[in-house]
């Protein structure tokens, strides 16, 4: 019997992208009914998809030694609390498929014996016989066991696992895994949420629980009204999903005008050497004070020496909104930016205090389901970085590309970031270019786009200097690409 799963539970089930199933949803290869799938069509799909093969099961049966098993159970596991409430709501609803199933039966029993006394009184009637051969064979085919599908069973033991919330109205779809809570697994799945402290102080982060249930994961010192108790109000830092589908009503930010302005005194948590002349500057916020912007932005960064005046600077943000507490950097080698220079000659240590005001910036991820392809110039990887990781947590692009341009010896600095990209993930490729002359060098990329089964049904993103931008951008418009597929953060 054929069972229907949403797009997002199907992507986890034969274990691909999310993007990969919306685009056979518009080219016309996966029908979806009401958004849902039939595993059936699944199967057809994806006969090779196993339960072995999904590494479902191995991740929750391997747990070799007592401190991975509990580092494991905390990532992958809900709490016992939640997974009891789980389990009893998914009884109740066996309990409730068994009573109907029960009625059902007495019922076609009941029609069965009927049809037969009256084929025994009227033995000439054929439509009678047919009748009654057709409940009988009907009955018996009901009645028949019938091995149940790879993917229902998946299905089921993923309800427990995972709990699958939709927002409203956006309908947005996520899913809150182990012990995080609500607030934590949207953040990871890319939904860009109203949130200030993440303590539950605050109370930015309230939503509305539509249907479903959810479980305290702790304390908080916001207190809701009564009304808004009455009304199904919850803190969604504080809260994670007991029930295993769960529908909550809550706002989305658009676009950078819907996050505000904010002013964070962070400290150093690290200050690393990725290459000779470039620096990763680690920042880590308060608890109580995190910073809310989006993949792509850049903040301006402020540090103070005792008996000297403030420097700053503007960077981007090389990390991803999900983690907003770990703020990362790519600081280059330049004697013209004071904060640079501060930080190459050991000034800026781990502990020191750094003022962030942000975030600033439109180059931004834009809604859509197109191929995404990235291209970068020396630092201008920061913000792409960040954008890609943003872009993998959503899951919703059919595929990934980057083009990174390097025009000094040690441009490529994160060249093993890239290489776990693409040995970890399917949808992923990359490709590194070394040349001393940007424009050059753009050209050159541009090249390895038509060569690398250049489409220009996908959404560009460009990073670097202005010679970069402007000559990509150019090669970019003469192969037919639309202006509104660009997107350009000069550097």
């Amino acid at each position: 019997m054929s069972h229907q799963v949403s797009v997002w539970r199907a992507a986890q089930l034969v274990g691909v992208a999310r993007g990969v199933l919306q685009q056979q949803v518009r080219e016309g290869t996966l029908m979806v009914n009401d958004g849902l799938v039939s595993t059936d069509t699944l199967v057809q799909l994806y006969p090779d998809a196993q339960l072995e093969e999904s590494g479902m099961l191995e991740r929750v049966v391997q747990i070799r030694d007592e401190a991975f098993g509990k580092r494991l159970r905390e990532r992958l596991l809900p709490s016992q609390e939640v997974l009891a409430q789980r389990l009893f709501a998914q009884s109740q609803e066996l309990g409730d498929v068994r009573r109907h199933l029960q009625r059902y039966h007495g019922l076609v029993i009941a029609v069965q014996k009927r049809v037969r006394e009256l084929a025994a009184l009227h033995p000439d009637d054929a439509d009678l016989r047919a009748l009654e051969q057709q409940v009988t064979g009907g009955l018996a085919e009901a009645l028949a066991t019938k091995s149940v599908g790879m993917l229902e069973v998946m299905d089921d033991m993923l309800k427990v696992m995972a709990a699958q919330v939709t927002v409203r109205p956006s309908g947005h779809q996520f899913l809150v895994e182990g012990h995080a809570n609500l607030l934590q697994s949207g953040l990871h799945s890319g939904l860009k949420l109203n949130y200030g402290c993440g303590n539950g102080s605050c109370g930015m982060c309230k939503v509305r629980v539509i249907s479903g249930e959810v479980a305290r994961t702790q304390h908080s010192d916001y207190l809701l009204s009564e009304s808004e108790k009455a009304q199904g109000y919850t803190l969604m830092c504080c809260h994670t999903a007991a029930s295993s589908e769960l529908v909550l009503e809550l706002l989305e930010a658009d676009g950078p005008q819907d996050i505000p302005q904010q002013q964070i005194v962070a400290q150093v948590r690290a200050v690393s050497e990725l290459a000779p002349n470039t620096r990763l500057l680690h920042l880590q916020t308060p608890r109580s004070h995190r910073l809310r912007f989006l993949a792509g932005q850049s903040v301006s960064l402020g540090w103070t020496r005792a008996g000297q005046d403030d420097v700053s600077s503007t960077y981007p943000v090389a990390s991803c909104p999900c983690d907003d507490r770990n703020l990362l950097f790519f600081i280059a080698r330049d004697a013209t930016d004071d904060l640079a220079r501060h930080l190459f000659a050991g000034d800026i240590k781990a502990g020191s205090p750094v003022t962030v005001v942000g975030p600033m910036g439109e180059f931004v991820l834009a809604e859509g389901h197109r191929p995404l392809v990235f291209a970068a110039c020396d630092g201008g990887f920061a913000p792409i970085k960040s954008l890609i990781e943003y872009a993998l947590s959503l899951d919703a692009a059919p595929s990934l590309s980057l083009f990174w341009l390097a025009t000094r010896s040690d441009g490529h600095f994160l060249e093993n970031q890239c290489r776990a990209w693409s040995e970890a993930l399917d949808q992923f490729e990359y490709e590194l270019v070394a040349h001393a002359d940007v424009e050059a060098g753009a050209r050159e990329i541009a090249l390895a786009m038509r060569a690398d089964l250049f489409d220009i049904e996908c959404d560009f993103y460009l990073a670097g200097p202005p010679d970069f931008i402007h000559t990509l951008h150019h090669e970019l418009r003469a192969s037919g690409v639309a202006a509104a597929q660009i997107f350009t953060q000069t550097l």
